[in-house]
C-alpha cells in the first residue's frame, strides 16, 4: 500500500506560480510511476504530468512549458511546479502512483493507476 498526501495548493492571480507537493509513504521496496492529475467538478480525471523512477518525463501538451514534474526520492516527495497559471487551471488537483514494472510504459490514463491522495485545491483568479 502507498500512501499520497498532497499539499500546496490555494489562490493565486492569473500569472502566478504554486509548487504542489505529494508526500508518499508505504511501499519503498517497489518503483513506481508517479503523476499528477486534476479534475474539475463536473468533468472527467485529466492527466498533467508524469515521472518514472529513473526521472523520465511525460507531459500532456496543454501543460508543457508551463508545468514541471519533479521528485526528491530521499524525501519520498513528489512535486509540480506551475507557472503562468490561467482561470481554466483552477481544480482539485491530485497525485497517483502505479507501480513499475519492465512490462509497463508511461501513461496519464488515471484508470491504470492504483494510489491515489485525497487532492489539493488550485484556484486562480483573473
Amino acid at each position: 500500500q502507498v500512501k499520497l498526501v498532497e499539499s500546496g495548493g490555494g489562490s493565486v492571480q492569473a500569472g502566478g506560480s504554486l509548487r504542489l507537493s505529494c508526500e508518499a509513504s508505504g511501499d519503498n521496496d517497489s518503483r513506481y510511476y508517479m503523476a499528477w492529475f486534476r479534475q474539475v467538478a463536473g468533468k472527467e480525471r485529466e492527466g498533467l504530468a508524469t515521472i518514472d523512477s529513473s526521472g523520465n518525463t511525460m507531459y500532456a501538451n496543454f501543460v508543457k512549458g508551463r508545468f514541471t514534474i519533479s521528485q526528491n526520492n530521499a524525501k519520498n516527495t513528489l512535486y509540480l511546479q506551475m507557472s503562468s497559471l490561467k482561470p481554466e487551471d483552477t481544480a482539485m488537483y491530485y497525485c497517483a502512483a502505479r507501480m513499475q514494472r519492465r512490462s509497463t510504459t508511461m501513461t496519464l490514463e488515471p484508470v491504470y493507476f492504483t494510489f491515489w491522495g485525497r487532492g489539493t485545491q488550485v484556484t486562480v483568479s483573473s
